[in-house]
């Protein structure tokens, strides 16, 4: 089976791309507009992209044709965001946040979530998130419809209870949500198993 994307329209692309190249991770991300009102919303076109610098990209999308969503518009305003790991517990939440709300009106509300300080940022942290990364826009990369934003993490944080002293991953307690199928499905990262790499 074969599909010729360039002869097909966008969402059957999307329809056809996004089963198969998963899981994907998420990134649940906060900004905040020029008045200072939070925004936050989920993403799974994402992932980090190396270490020198530590590089993330994710790709928020476009309200309509020409109105971009809170997210890369706020983004626009002070280049700062904070992007959160989504394990179980916090799934639900997450996609309540997914929905399309008017400009300035906040996906939190009613959530029940604690927010904290970020070190650097004006942007706020979810404390109940297991993982934050404090990010710096580098550039916002266009091509065709799509925009990519680039971000430079400048501090992550990490709950206690997932990590150990010496700064090593407790695999069996770290299970973040990866994204299925659109638009309804997930999975779990519990189930995980190791093949030893060639030396």
């Amino acid at each position: 089976m074969i599909f010729h994307l360039e002869h097909l329209n966008p969402a059957d692309r999307y329809r056809i791309l996004t089963p198969l190249v998963t899981p994907r991770p998420i990134a649940w991300v906060t900004t905040v507009d020029s008045q200072g009102r939070v925004n936050c919303a989920p993403f799974s076109f994402f992932n980090v992209f190396g270490s020198r610098p530590p590089l993330i990209a994710f790709a928020p999308g476009n309200r309509d044709a020409t109105t971009p969503k809170d997210t890369a518009a706020n983004i626009g305003q002070n280049q700062e965001f904070i992007v959160h790991l989504v394990d179980e517990p916090l799934g639900g939440k997450m996609v309540q946040t997914s929905a399309s709300l008017p400009p300035g009106e906040s996906e939190l509300e009613g959530l029940d979530l604690k927010m904290g300080k970020a070190e650097t940022l004006s942007v706020p942290r979810i404390l109940e998130a297991p993982v934050a990364l404090e990010c710096r826009e580098h550039s916002t990369l266009h091509v065709g419809m799509n925009r990519l934003v680039l971000g430079i993490v400048s501090h992550v944080h990490v709950r206690d209870d997932i990590m150990s002293d010496e700064g090593r991953l407790l695999e069996d307690r770290y299970h973040p949500l990866g994204r299925m199928a659109a638009p309804d499905w997930y999975c779990r990262t519990s189930d995980q198993y190791e093949i030893k790499r060639p030396d």
